[in-house]
């Protein structure tokens, strides 16, 4: 008589494959532990974030009816000055009467305009307030502030402005005549919300 086999059938899965006690306890570890690193990480990024009063001078808003021909001033923005040169007719007339190719940099440097906007006057200012210049005043150069903003400064041969530093003239429509300077003074972003309101930033 044949000999017949009595032992248990064996399982489709190896034991090896089954999931143990260990294998859950390892699995519930990682996850707690990327919890952790998760939780540990928000205050350092969140920290990146700018403040509200970082927020607060992101933007700067000026009133410019009290801004007479031939007056400037001098407000800040994100830390920079900006300069605000209501320009009289004559100034105006200079500044259109130089050919783009005559100047060192041809391009306008108006961050509302293409980048590859010409450096015209029309292009440094804004249509239908053509008198009113407004600009970053740091010269390109190595970041002095030029003079040219209150009255009695040296403005230059090209009655602009002038950077003491190194010497960079500036014309009236702040764009670089002669000196080391590479680029023309940059125009900052900038829109007009009334007839004589401007918001920077």
């Amino acid at each position: 008589m044949a000999d017949t086999d009595h032992s248990p059938a064996q399982s489709p899965l190896l034991a090896e494959d089954e999931p143990t006690r260990r294998d859950v306890i390892l699995v519930a570890a990682a996850g707690f532990a990327a919890v952790g690193a998760a939780a540990a990480l928000w205050p350092l990024l969140d920290q990146m974030n700018p403040d509200q009063s970082a927020l607060s001078v992101a933007t700067t808003e000026l009133d410019l009816a009290d801004v007479d021909p031939g007056q400037a001033i001098t407000v800040m923005w994100r830390g920079k000055p900006i300069f605000v040169r209501h320009r009289t007719d004559e100034e105006i007339a200079a500044a259109k009467a130089v050919p783009v190719d005559d100047l060192p940099d041809a391009l306008a440097r108006n961050a509302n305009l293409p980048d590859d906007a010409p450096a015209t006057d029309e292009n440094r200012t804004t249509k239908g307030h053509e008198g009113f210049l407004i600009m970053i005043g740091i010269c390109t150069h190595l970041g002095c502030i030029p003079k040219g903003q209150a009255p009695g400064d040296n403005k230059g041969d090209y009655d602009g402005w002038f950077c003491p530093c190194h010497g960079s003239q500036y014309d009236t429509a702040g764009r670089i005549r002669k000196g080391p300077a590479p680029q023309n003074l940059a125009i900052p972003p900038y829109a007009y919300t009334s007839d004589t309101k401007v918001k920077i930033g």
